[in-house]
């Protein structure tokens, strides 16, 4: 049976350019960057091309881009380092109520540490208002952090706007932006942001590594202490196979974006159109237009998401019904609680489509096919 892999935004497959060169270095670069011999310079340069190139990649310099373990450590780094580094001008942090759970989980944390958080609610398609989050900043506020792009419908937050907003503000302005790096357009600069996260498997790099952004006037406390690598802001030897990989996920990324973007939309149109010549009764989660290409969250009401997933990974189509983090979770969606409320019927029968540099036409109309069927079965 042929497999379809929609699931795109919960993990990507690494690009062939990618495994090769990573095999390239394992096979030849095996130093220590912080030696001085020969071979830990030959490891270093490799580190310095890769940071120079992400930091191109986003309008910043190089010294402002640090290494971590996953894009979620680069959350963490973001929230607990601005805290411990700003908590004697005040302890109000505010965030969204959409945020990835790696946010979303370290407040709360902050929240047990005597920290105070404000989390915005969202309207019905998954977007803030900046006139709310005027009115909850405060002076001893000293961190906004709202994600670029959610991950379970795709909503794009208005990012210039807050970043405006927070310009002549002293609070720091941090972004997740996982599933938004290398298919958005993003500038640092542009966008008066000062943190930013960014994971390399959600951009067909290897797992297990990721980068934050920290503008170079903000303050930072690491969260890991050792040797002083990464300018003493995250002690550990330096993951160099993957930091290339990353490097070059990252390359493509730029190269392809504007191709991807139209290819991806089209995606979008396609499976809703083919859906909706299948007669299936179905509901957009979020915005078609306004949102991440690649991710697409549709409500099937009279179904069962639990029933949808397995059904449909029978007929050999992976999907999933939102955050890979969360799955075989029994609480329904946060994201969709926050856009639809408790009682809303989307909570137990929305499923989550996106896609990769795999994903071909025919495999779309062919999930579509398949949820048609699928959607007929349960609803019987």
């Amino acid at each position: 049976m042929e497999r379809i892999y929609l699931d795109h935004a919960a993990t990507s497959p690494m690009h062939p350019k990618v495994i090769d060169k990573m095999f390239e270095v394992m096979n030849t670069t095996f130093g220590n960057p912080s030696s001085i011999h020969s071979f830990g310079r030959e490891a270093r340069h490799l580190i310095d091309l890769a940071r120079a190139e992400m930091a191109q990649s986003i309008g910043a310099k190089e010294n402002e881009i640090i290494f971590t373990g996953s894009g979620t450590e680069a959350d963490n780094m973001a929230l607990f380092g601005v805290a411990e580094s700003y908590r004697y001008i005040g302890k109000h942090i505010i965030t969204t109520q959409v945020e990835h759970h790696a946010v979303l989980n370290t407040c709360k944390k902050l929240e047990k540490m005597g920290y105070e958080v404000t989390y915005l609610p969202v309207d019905e398609t998954g977007r803030i208002s900046v006139s709310d989050l005027e009115a909850a900043l405060r002076e001893d506020t000293i961190l906004v952090s709202i994600m670029y792009g959610n991950n379970e419908v795709g909503t794009l937050q208005p990012i210039k706007e807050i970043g405006t907003l927070l310009k002549d503000h002293p609070a720091k302005f941090h972004t997740d932006a996982v599933q938004a790096y290398g298919i958005e357009s993003i500038n640092v600069n542009e966008n008066y942001i000062d943190l930013l996260s960014v994971s390399s498997h959600k951009i067909n790099g290897p797992k297990g590594i990721g980068f934050l952004y920290v503008r170079s006037n903000v303050k930072i406390s690491p969260l890991v202490f050792g040797g002083e690598q990464e300018r003493k802001r995250r002690a550990g030897t330096e993951n160099v196979p993957s930091i290339v990989g990353f490097h070059q996920a990252v390359e493509v990324a730029m190269n392809d974006r504007d191709d991807k973007r139209k290819k991806f939309m089209e995606f979008k149109e396609l499976l809703v159109q083919k859906l909706r010549e299948h007669g299936v009764d179905f509901h957009i989660n979020g915005l078609l237009e306004k949102s991440l290409p690649h991710i697409i969250n549709l409500s099937f009401p009279g179904t069962n998401v639990e029933a949808m997933l397995v059904n449909l990974d029978l007929a050999g189509i992976a999907v999933s019904s939102g955050s890979a983090c969360t799955a075989g979770s029994i609480e329904p969606s946060h994201v969709l609680v926050a856009m639809f409320g408790k009682q809303s019927e989307r909570l137990t029968n929305s499923i989550r489509f996106s896609f990769g540099f795999t994903t071909t036409a025919e495999e779309v109309m062919k999930a579509a096919e398949e949820t048609a069927k699928v959607v007929s079965r349960l609803k019987k």
